[in-house]
């Protein structure tokens, strides 16, 4: 890929339309784990920043499209950047998952809280409310994102990117390396 700036352009607003499409037409009540397994890709193809940008765009989308509450923001963008910078720091996928359920399941949970009694009203309640609603959805996504990476990457699924994720063991680098360096 000669321009990487586009292809990053392209690639955060394919994930962006795909989070939203999975979280349109798949739904559970109360949860969306589809927004955590692409904060999860996101993550690791984009890094934090884009990450952070990807589940801005998605929770947008939702708002915007299906009318849902300012949690379609809160809840994925904590959780996304932190889930890339935990992976950034630690270059494991693992850590990927770990950043975004606690930024998600732990961190966006308590930070709505007061976003939601200003906006939207509501009544008094304690600062741990939707850690029940958040922790398991980003729990079920971040899994779900980690178990299709780990394919990808057994694959060589992602070589052709040349964005490749930093992968887990040396093992696994130099075969990430040697592959590039052939085309």
């Amino acid at each position: 890929m000669k321009n990487t700036k586009t292809f990053k352009m392209v690639l955060t607003a394919f994930l962006a339309t795909l989070g939203y499409v999975l979280n349109t037409f798949v739904s559970f009540p109360k949860m969306a784990p589809f927004q955590h397994f692409i904060n999860v890709i996101s993550a690791v193809l984009l890094g934090p920043w884009g990450a952070l940008v990807c589940a801005f765009m998605t929770g947008s989308m939702r708002m915007i499209l299906n009318g849902s509450t300012i949690l379609a923001i809160v809840g994925a963008v904590f959780g996304a950047y932190l889930s890339g910078l935990l992976y950034r720091m630690f270059k494991k996928l693992i850590w990927a998952v770990i950043g975004e359920m606690i930024g998600t399941g732990i961190i966006s949970a308590i930070v709505s809280v007061p976003i939601m009694q200003f906006i939207g009203k509501l009544p008094a309640v304690p600062f741990y409310f939707y850690i029940p609603f958040f922790l398991p959805a980003s729990a079920i996504g971040a899994t779900m994102g980690f178990v299709l990476l780990t394919a990808l990457i057994k694959t060589k699924c992602l070589n052709s990117l040349h964005i490749l994720p930093i992968a887990d063991d040396k093992k696994s680098q130099s075969v990430l390396k040697s592959n590039t360096k052939e085309k």
